[in-house]
């Protein structure tokens, strides 16, 4: 099977964003980007050098996106790290103990 490796696109970016549910800021902290860059790239296809989309990529992989590339059967695209169910389990996980708060030790 012969594979093509995909880059990061708007659309792809977009795409990610949204099946992690992160914010354009949360992401742009992570990938130590300025926000309007990664809106303008989303939105326009501007202002992210490879560098950039290389970190914005790392950053939402770190989220739970996963990307893959074109081969013979099939386009490019994403999809979350996990599946409906792992992720309705790790957010009980998360909620277990209620909310986290500051130590004054």
């Amino acid at each position: 099977m012969k594979r093509f490796l995909a880059p990061l696109t708007p659309d792809l970016a977009r795409a990610a964003r949204a099946l992690t549910q992160v914010s354009v800021e949360e992401i742009s902290e992570a990938a130590a980007l300025d926000p309007t860059r990664v809106r303008g790239f989303e939105h326009r296809g501007s202002g992210l050098d490879q560098d950039s989309r290389r970190k914005l990529r790392s950053a939402l992989e770190e989220f739970g996106a996963v990307f893959f590339d074109e081969d013979d059967q099939g386009g490019y695209g994403v999809r979350r790290k996990y599946n409906a169910a792992k992720t309705r389990q790790l957010d009980r996980w998360e909620g277990e103990g209620g909310p986290a708060y500051e130590d004054d030790i």
